[in-house]
């Protein structure tokens, strides 16, 4: 196996998927040639999980490029083609080596030579099984472990595709299922895959048992899911230590494993940025949007469907602004292409000037052809945004956002929430279910008894709905302690000292509702200053570190700092709906690409978080961010990316198995 670029060595920087992209293209399909070969083209096949991670890296012009004439799925029934080579990109099971062996035993292989390439290790046993077919063997043009086998759905970020992990780690009886271990397994296998692509060795640190640093806590499998996860990637790495040619034998970055109970209130907020209420408001499937384009003949509206990806230069600027400032920056885009096309300028004053609508955008891509690409990208995000803005205003959001941040920051309690409840009636019930789980997530000690069941009577929540806010137990619940003096009672709520977010200093540019942040940019900031407590947070490497040590592995002092008073864990931002504004916000990823490569000797060592449970696109929005202000690449891993449908869907679903089988009416 040839080396790719690594991360600190010469040339330009490259961030995560690039590299990802990299190998696959040119460490795997461009070495599959044989010299003799006549024909340079070649037959691709792949399993139903490796297709996934090539289409997340790659497209399929790429992939035509390296020579690959036909793309195969190794559990189809194919054609024959005796005179061609064959790249075999799979994960390492018997069933997939059954199928490889199939296809190229006996007198008549369906291909002339195999180039075989695993997407994670090989277990022993099947190299002997393929060994053992001695038709085969000579068939064989290389057998690789390529140790790639994750989703790189983000320039710096991915997934292990483990859409049920909440279930399956913390669900009221997982401790009790097989599909624990097996989840954690394949899990730590998949993310050390990651390390290997970009031939990175972390300092692994994750969040310690509770009952670690609290002797009273009772030590439950679900508390120690960060711990055995660290514990199993660093067995991969280990084992990648002794088995890949220049795999780093030091440390070269960071990896902090961390869980859903860390910050569940990320997942749940309304975050006000393009990306996010995109794929909070718009029902997206993925990253697929379907919108109505004028019929070129004049007949009804043809349905169109567009991807929201990085290859859209648009969506790459405004994703991660705010939908106020995507907005304005969409409306001052327009202006200028008319100022500066008089073509343009002599449609609009066709039309009559003013405001244009997305029905005269449309139109004038017909009037213009020559521009139809530019307007066509253009009108697609003023569409978007205008569906958005109404959304906001018809759904009262904006109402229910300040609601939400003044929660988190302990500007408001359960007078404003009841008082909420009880005037607003129009609200939608995800919207009710939201707003009070975010309060049960800063005060979980008022669904301890009646007064839960009573907020969720006056929020009007219906029985499903009441199972994903008591579900929040199983998450861990607030970091906050509780007051002395038992439980408050609502009437006397003393909320200004009980918020969930300290005060932080803005970074620049603020905008109304852009107070709140994800909990990890914070744990992030303290990681890099050497500030993350090593008895909350140890180290898989090294394993001499006391509760009270004050030293990592790799040399680095960690200074522990106090822990912040019990009420402070978000910060204010405090700012209008709309100002003055620089069109790159200095964190978008356009920004950090167009900057990185010129500064790449500058780029610090990576940091890599990996949240079990799935993570949102707010902490996604982190990754970049601090990328340009840390000059680090942060790159962002988790079991999946939810959406907060998406995400209480899931956390429903952890006392599913208390139905009995004659709740099912069987």
């Amino acid at each position: 196996m040839s080396d790719t670029d690594s991360s600190h060595g010469a040339g330009d920087y490259k961030l995560f998927r690039q590299i990802s992209r990299d190998r696959l293209l040119y460490e795997m399909l461009r070495s599959a040639k044989v010299k003799e070969t006549k024909t340079t083209w070649k037959v691709l096949i792949m399993d139903k999980f490796t297709v996934k991670v090539m289409s997340y890296s790659c497209k399929m012009a790429d992939i035509t490029d390296e020579g690959v004439s036909l793309v195969e799925d190794l559990y189809k029934r194919r054609q024959p083609l005796p005179s061609m080579d064959a790249i075999y990109f799979i994960q390492p099971t018997k069933e997939n080596v059954v199928m490889f062996l199939s296809d190229m035993s006996g007198r008549s292989p369906l291909y002339r030579k195999a180039f075989v390439f695993f997407s994670s290790p090989m277990p022993k046993e099947l190299v002997a099984y393929i060994k053992k077919d001695t038709s085969v063997l000579p068939r064989i043009g290389a057998l690789s472990e390529m140790n790639l086998e994750y989703f790189a759905i983000d320039s710096q970020g991915f997934i292990t595709d483990h859409e049920m992990a909440l279930e399956e780690l913390f669900a009221e009886n997982a401790e009790n299922s097989q599909k624990y271990n097996i989840c954690l397994n394949t899990m730590a296998t998949r993310i050390a895959t990651a390390f290997a692509s970009l031939r990175e060795f972390p300092n692994v640190r994750y969040r310690a048992a509770k009952s670690s640093l609290d002797p009273l806590t009772l030590t439950t499998l679900r508390d120690l899911v960060p711990t055995k996860l660290a514990a199993g990637v660093w067995n991969c790495l280990s084992k990648y230590k002794a088995t890949i040619p220049d795999f780093p034998q030091k440390e070269t970055c960071e990896l902090l494993i961390v869980d859903r109970s860390i910050d569940q209130i990320a997942p749940i907020i309304h975050e006000w940025t393009y990306d996010a209420m995109c794929h909070d408001l718009l029902n997206m499937e993925g990253n697929k949007y379907v919108h109505e384009v004028p019929s070129r003949t004049g007949s009804a509206p043809e349905k169109k469907e567009v991807l929201l990806e990085d290859h859209d230069p648009i969506w790459l600027e405004l994703r991660h602004a705010h939908i106020a400032d995507a907005s304005e920056r969409l409306h001052d885009k327009m202006t200028n292409f008319i100022s500066k096309n008089k073509a343009a300028q002599i449609h609009h004053a066709s039309r009559g000037g003013g405001e244009l609508s997305t029905r005269d955008l449309q139109k004038m891509v017909q009037a213009l052809p020559q521009y139809s690409e530019q307007i066509d990208k253009l009108s697609l995000h003023v569409e978007i945004a205008g569906k958005l803005n109404r959304i906001i205003r018809e759904m009262d959001l904006r109402e229910i956002g300040q609601l939400e941040q003044d929660l988190v920051f302990g500007d408001a309690g359960a007078k404003e929430v009841i008082n909420f409840f009880r005037t607003k009636q129009d609200i939608s019930p995800e919207n009710r279910l939201r707003l009070l789980m975010i309060y049960a997530s800063i005060f979980p000690e008022k669904f301890e008894g009646d007064i839960g069941e009573k907020l969720m009577q006056l929020a009007r929540l219906s029985q499903d709905d009441m199972h994903a806010v008591k579900n929040m137990k199983y998450l861990g619940g607030s970091d906050i302690k509780k007051p002395s003096g038992g439980v408050f009672s609502l009437k006397f709520d003393s909320h200004k000292k009980h918020a969930a977010r300290k005060e932080r200093a803005s970074d620049g540019e603020t905008w109304q509702l852009s107070r709140f942040y994800p909990m990890i940019e914070e744990l992030i900031e303290k990681l890099t200053k050497g500030e993350l407590p090593p008895d909350e947070y140890p180290s898989m490497n090294d394993p001499s570190m006391s509760v009270h040590g004050t030293s990592t592995s790799n040399g680095l002092s960690v200074r522990s700092t106090q822990s912040q008073p019990a009420h402070s864990m978000r910060s204010r931002r405090t700012g209008t709906w709309a100002k003055a504004h620089n069109s790159d916000d200095g964190y978008s990823s356009d920004s950090v690409l167009r900057h990185a490569s010129s500064d790449s000797k500058k780029m610090g060592q990576r940091i890599f978080v990996f949240i079990i449970g799935g993570a949102t696109r707010s902490e996604l929005r982190v990754a970049h961010k601090l990328t340009a202000k840390l000059r680090r690449e942060v790159i962002l891993g988790s079991t999946s990316i939810d959406d907060p449908p998406q995400f209480i869907t899931k956390l429903k679903l952890l006392t599913a198995q208390e139905f009995s089988i004659d709740d099912l009416h069987i």
